[in-house]
């Protein structure tokens, strides 16, 4: 039979046009960039540090229930730390540069094992040094407060105040700014304490008192660390025997 024309042509187009789009298909893909395998992002800059916590948990495990101390440099060059409060049983997680995030994302590893009875926090030093405001780093706070809730039901805990230090003198207004926010928000809450070591360790002048520092302006000595502990023992909750 003869075929019309019109059809052949209509039917010979149609091929034409499924193989040009299978051809575009086949090109497109080509062209396309090859996807690799996810690659694995950078170490956490306190990766190291916070594994050796956890090398010591592993050689010397520390029962549940003790009082936390947690946060930036303040903190892990408190070297007395548990001989200052050893009726207290206290646990020091200092990691020095630390900010409020870095705790934040080290949480569950560095807080949450330790099931505390009580939680002392020490950031924000370095958060205002790095340019956060006083609101971010109040929320980054609130966000903390907020996981303990929710990990840690009922553990209180306390904020120790961003100190100042003559080093970053220059900052002492945002300082005391972060600090009054805090302040505001743990007055209203029960399960939040907050702890001014801010005042007490600034001179008739309003200066941050010299005798108290290290060389470098920023970090304490002893008699610094001496201060802390006569203004933040009586804050500390005593074991429960049974």
């Amino acid at each position: 039979m003869k075929m019309n024309p019109h059809t052949t042509f209509n039917h010979n187009f149609f091929r034409l046009w499924i193989l040009t789009g299978l051809l575009s298909s086949v090109l497109i893909q080509c062209a396309l960039p090859r996807q690799s395998e996810p690659e694995e992002g950078p170490q956490h800059r306190f990766e190291s540090a916070i594994q050796a916590f956890e090398e010591m948990d592993r050689e010397d495990p520390a029962p549940p229930g003790r009082i936390l101390f947690v946060g930036s440099s303040s903190i892990r060059g408190w070297r007395t730390l548990e001989e200052d409060f050893d009726e207290y049983g206290v646990i020091n997680r200092g990691f020095g540069g630390s900010e409020l995030p870095d705790v934040l994302h080290f949480f569950d590893r560095v807080v949450g094992p330790y099931q505390p009875r009580q939680i002392f926090l020490y950031e924000g030093d370095n958060d205002v040094a790095a340019g956060k405001s006083p609101d971010v780093i109040f929320a980054h706070f609130k966000i903390f407060v907020e996981e303990v809730r929710r990990k840690l039901p009922g553990t209180p805990m306390v904020f120790i105040s961003i100190k100042p230090s003559a080093s970053r003198k220059e900052f002492i207004p945002a300082m005391a700014t972060t600090n009054a926010l805090i302040k505001n928000y743990c007055v209203s809450q029960d399960d939040l304490t907050f702890v001014d070591i801010f005042h007490p360790m600034l001179n008739e002048s309003g200066y941050p008192i010299g005798e108290i520092f290290k060389a470098d302006s920023l970090h304490m000595n002893t008699a610094g660390y001496n201060l802390w502990q006569s203004i933040i023992a009586p804050y500390l909750l005593p074991e429960q025997h049974p």
